[in-house]
């Protein structure tokens, strides 16, 4: 018999499965040109999947030992800003669809908030530990989800509310920026200070590093804080970026197929691969939204256009096969618990 100790443990990350699926409702679904009862059943299914997680978190919240790893390595800290994204993203999904429930929502990023308080308060004490002892941790993209809790609420205030004090709205976004730009710090210590290998050592959060800057970006044109040509320069600066961090990710992937194979080396499912889905998601949120601000007779509203029309399918591929090996991994899990069982 399996203990109760066993049952309903959830991964502290499951957060970013909520970041990925939402990413894609509130932005890249739009391109399939589904039904709209299609589309509302999907968004059904994904706040019922939503609240099943973050009932589950709650409840583990309160497991003796839970935050144990959280005291004890400052990086796995740094999970819970997965926890506000989510959070921030139903938010926007929810508006975005059901705009007549925009109190509860307005209630849910009240409290996403306050949380998103306490999580700061977090994040800066944990930076100063790894600024002490950053070579003894294993450091890597998760820290930039300090970056983007922090713009992930103020994205949602801009859906849940009619009006954003344009004070706050600054004073926040260059918070999460700056956390990015000492996360960034961090991460390139712990690549320059130690020795490493890309097929073992390079992380699978560490797409961060461009899907803090879309969502930033996603941030600053909601707030309209920037002119449309500093926007554009910025859309092209993430944009290298993302090309720079996903040809390290390819070269990563052929370094596991020719060490592990195929299917532990790329399509054994770990839940860290979520991040990914959500980074690619929200640059095509991030481009979507800029595309529609851009003169139409630009050079880079034409390659914008071209752009979204290919990353609709890239989003949704990913995330189908993401999907597959979820449903694989937790199929196998479940056989591996009834063997144990017997």
């Amino acid at each position: 018999m399996l203990s109760i100790d066993k049952l309903k443990i959830i991964n502290p990350a499951a957060g970013t499965i909520v970041m990925a699926i939402g990413i894609f409702l509130f932005s890249a679904m739009d391109a399939f040109g589904l039904q709209e009862g299609l589309r509302i059943v999907l968004v059904v299914a994904f706040f019922m999947l939503g609240m099943v997680i973050y009932t589950l978190l709650t409840v583990q919240i309160f497991r003796k030992g839970f935050f144990y790893s959280f005291i004890h390595n400052p990086v796995n800290s740094f999970l819970v800003g997965s926890w506000i994204a989510g959070i921030a993203i139903i938010c926007d999904v929810v508006m975005k669809y059901f705009p007549k429930f925009y109190l509860i929502t307005q209630l849910i990023a009240v409290i996403n908030s306050l949380i998103w308080i306490c999580f700061v308060i977090l994040c800066i004490y944990h930076f100063k530990q790894l600024f002490k002892k950053y070579h003894v941790y294993t450091i890597h993209g998760v820290l930039l989800l300090s970056a983007v809790a922090t713009q992930s609420v103020v994205i949602s205030w801009f859906q849940a509310f009619s009006r954003v004090p344009l004070p706050l709205v600054v004073f926040m976004v260059s918070l999460g920026f700056s956390f990015y730009v000492v996360g960034v710090v961090f991460i390139s210590l712990r690549y320059i200070a130690s020795t490493w290998t890309l097929a073992d050592d390079w992380a699978n959060t560490n797409c961060i590093l461009h899907g803090a800057l879309s969502i930033t970006g996603l941030a600053l044109v909601f707030s309209q804080l920037l002119s449309s040509s500093f926007m554009t320069v910025f859309w092209v600066i993430v944009f290298i970026i993302f090309i720079f961090v996903e040809g390290i990710e390819i070269g990563r992937a052929i370094s596991r197929i020719t060490k592990y194979g195929w299917k532990r080396g790329i399509f054994t499912y770990h839940i860290s691969q979520w991040s990914r889905n959500f980074t690619f998601g929200m640059l095509y949120a991030f481009t979507l939204a800029l595309h529609s601000a851009l003169s139409e007779g630009s050079l880079l509203y034409r390659l914008q256009s071209v752009f979204l029309k290919v990353w609709a399918w890239v989003v949704l591929g990913l995330l189908v096969v993401e999907i597959v090996l979820w449903v694989g991994a937790r199929f196998q899990r479940e056989k591996l618990l009834e063997k144990s069982s017997v």
